[in-house]
């Protein structure tokens, strides 16, 4: 029975090599944020929108194609004979033309292309940096919810085990019936806690694995990291320098008005005239000429610019200009306010963190395991015995959460900054 047993177990880890690994190992931030950067539908739509742009820079920078032109005439019916000869006298003149492009047209048509692939290129960014920010966000809320719940769990062991000895007491006749039954109708209270925590915790891990377009069931999916606060803030002159050397938006924003300039160069460079060359060839049998029955022609075509049919567009652009500037300006407001914005939220949750760590969390333990001792021994009261629990809980509970408010203003600041600078 052993031997079969083990064999079947065997068969059933080389029929699915790796997967009850794959499926009880939690996923570091770094192995998170690589599942969505290589699976997320709409971060694979944004890398293919660049694509596309690059194939426009080949589409800008094409040459005019020359133009053949082919003609025959003077097909007739020969005299005195009554019958059709074809090309007996026939006028035949093959041509070809070439449209030359002046002012570096097409230069500038590559050069508009290249800055719009640069600024679907980082547009590209920005999106990764919101998709980010949000995958973070769910990252903490789930590494949250765990330790929450670890929190809820720990408190329903403490006080199943002062459940215990009260009932062992009420055996004993130390206490009164209606104080073990106050003590039991507390309990509910703790499991409502740790009920809510399990929702909790299962709806981020739904929310992580919707983002990262991941099918494995919540169950089976899981993610570990430090669930803790760095001290030390750098200043806020040091993040905004970051966020202006980092942001895509920004980027984009500087390359919206390079592009914008190109384009008013290439708009006073599309209202010139292009010549076109032609050249051609003609038999001509009917000649009387015997010398010019074989002839070579060469033509200048140049348009008349009697009318600036162009003005138009070169105002458009140079007012252009001027608005991609301002945009560039709003955008440079916004990521100093985001910068700061960001910076005030994490210095005032350090502020409130540091007192709890340092002082608040070890007082409560105190507080509570020696109002329990003293209630044991008749030194308090059942009120003040469940007045300390509830207060221990809720110091701890505000702990886990104002870690976790650290943590997501740290995900803004990265989001601000536009890279990770706190991690």
């Amino acid at each position: 029975m052993r031997k079969t047993f083990w064999w079947s177990c065997m068969l059933t880890l080389l029929m699915r090599p790796g997967a009850e690994c794959q499926n009880k190992l939690p996923l570091t931030w770094e192995q998170v944020r690589d599942r969505f950067e290589t699976s997320n539908p709409t971060l694979l739509a944004g890398k293919l929108n660049v694509e596309e742009s690059k194939a426009q820079e080949i589409t800008a920078f094409l040459r005019p194609n020359p133009a053949l032109t082919l003609s025959a005439d003077g097909t007739q019916i020969a005299p005195n004979q009554g019958v059709w000869r074809p090309f007996a006298g026939t006028f035949e003149s093959p041509a070809i033309s070439y449209l030359h492009e002046r002012q570096h047209k097409r230069e500038l048509r590559r050069d508009s292309a290249q800055k719009g692939t640069s600024i679907a290129s980082s547009q590209q960014a920005d999106l990764e940096r919101n998709l980010l920010f949000s995958l973070r966000s769910a990252f903490v809320q789930t590494l949250q919810a765990k330790a929450v719940l670890e929190v809820a769990k720990a408190n329903l062991v403490y006080y199943d085990h002062v459940l215990s000895v009260s009932t062992e007491q009420y055996k004993a006749g130390d206490i009164a019936q209606i104080d073990l039954d106050r003590l039991e109708l507390q309990r509910v209270q703790f499991e409502a806690d740790a009920q809510n925590a399990e929702v909790n915790l299962r709806t981020s891990k739904i929310q992580l694995l919707q983002l990262l377009n991941d099918r494995t069931p919540v169950e089976q999916f899981d993610v570990v990291g430090p669930f803790d606060f760095n001290e030390q803030l750098q200043p806020l002159d040091d993040f905004r320098n970051m966020a202006f050397d980092s942001r895509p938006d920004l980027r984009a924003a500087a390359d919206s008005v390079e592009k914008a300039k190109i384009d008013h160069r290439l708009a006073i460079a599309d209202g010139s005239a292009d010549p076109t060359f032609s050249t051609w060839y003609t038999h001509n049998s009917s000649n009387n000429n015997p010398a010019a029955i074989n002839t070579l022609g060469v033509s200048v075509g140049v348009p008349l610019r009697i009318f600036d049919r162009n003005q138009g567009e070169k105002l458009r652009t140079r007012v252009d200009i001027d608005r991609n500037q301002r945009l560039h300006d709003a955008v440079e407001a916004q990521v100093f306010s985001d910068v700061d914005s960001a910076y005030a939220t994490i210095n005032s949750t350090l502020t409130l963190l540091r007192p709890y760590k340092a002082k608040y969390l070890p007082q409560a333990v105190r507080v509570r395991d020696t109002v329990y001792f003293s209630y044991q021994h008749g030194g308090a009261s059942l009120l003040d015995f469940l007045n300390a629990e509830s207060e221990y809980r809720s110091v701890e509970l505000n702990y886990a959460n104002l870690v976790g408010s650290y943590l997501t203003a740290a995900s803004q600041m990265n989001l601000a900054v536009g890279r990770e600078v706190i991690q």
